[in-house]
C-alpha cells in the first residue's frame, strides 16, 4: 500500500525508505527451524512461501527427525528486515502441515553448524600450504590423490566461508555444502 503511492517519485521517499517503499534499516540474516509433517508436497509448499513473496533462501536443510510421529525439521536461513521476518512467521505459522515456527537466531541459546566438502588441487608449496591451513581450521582430508585433496570442514558458515576463500588461492576446484543445521542449547525441544 504505502510502496504503491511513492513508487512514482522516489525523491518523495522518507529517508528511511529505499526502492520500493521497503526499510533499508536493520536486514538482519535469521535462521528459521520449522516442525512439519512428514509427508509429499509439504517441502513444496514450504518453499512456495518464500518465492511467491519473493524472500530469499540463503540455506535450506530438511530432513525426518521423528519417524514414529512423521515429523520432519525444516530449517530455513533467510535475510530480512524485523517486519519482514516476522511475517514470514506468521505465514509459516498459519500453513496447516507446520506444528511449530521457532526463530533461532532470537533464542540466544541456539548452535549452528554447517558441513563442507572442500576440493583442492595442488602441487608443492601450494599443497603443504592447503594441509597447513586445513589443520588450522581442523578440517579432515576425506580423500587426497597425487594432485588433489578433499577436506571435510564442520563448522558455523563464517568459519566455512572463511576457509573456502583462503582456499582459493591454493587451487579450490569445487565445494559442497550442506547448508545450516540448528538445535537450541538445554533439555527442552521444539
Amino acid at each position: 500500500m504505502f510502496a504503491r503511492r511513492f513508487s512514482g517519485n522516489r525523491s518523495r521517499l522518507p529517508p528511511a525508505l529505499g526502492r520500493g517503499g521497503v526499510c533499508s534499516r536493520a536486514v538482519n540474516q535469521h535462521t528459521l527451524s520449522v516442525l512439519v509433517e512428514n509427508k509429499p508436497g509439504v517441502l513444496a509448499r514450504v518453499i512456495g512461501l518464500f518465492s511467491g513473496r519473493g524472500y530469499n533462501i540463503e540455506s535450506l536443510t530438511v530432513s525426518e527427525t521423528e519417524n514414529q510421529k512423521h515429523l520432519s525439521r525444516i530449517t530455513i536461513v533467510t535475510t530480512g528486515t524485523p517486519m519482514v521476518i516476522q511475517q514470514i512467521k506468521h505465514q509459516l505459522d498459519r500453513m496447516i502441515p507446520v506444528y511449530r515456527v521457532v526463530d533461532m537466531t532470537l533464542t540466544k541459546l541456539s548452535m549452528e553448524r554447517e558441513l563442507a566438502m572442500v576440493k583442492v588441487r595442488g602441487q608443492g608449496e601450494h599443497r603443504v600450504e592447503a594441509l597447513r591451513l586445513a589443520d588450522a581450521f581442523r578440517a579432515r582430508v576425506i580423500d587426497a590423490t597425487t594432485e588433489s585433496f578433499v577436506f571435510e570442514i564442520t563448522g558455523n558458515s563464517s568459519k566455512i566461508s572463511q576457509f573456502i576463500d583462503m582456499m582459493r588461492p591454493l587451487g579450490l576446484v569445487e565445494v559442497s555444502r550442506t547448508g545450516v543445521a540448528a538445535i537450541t542449547r538445554g533439555p527442552e525441544g521444539m
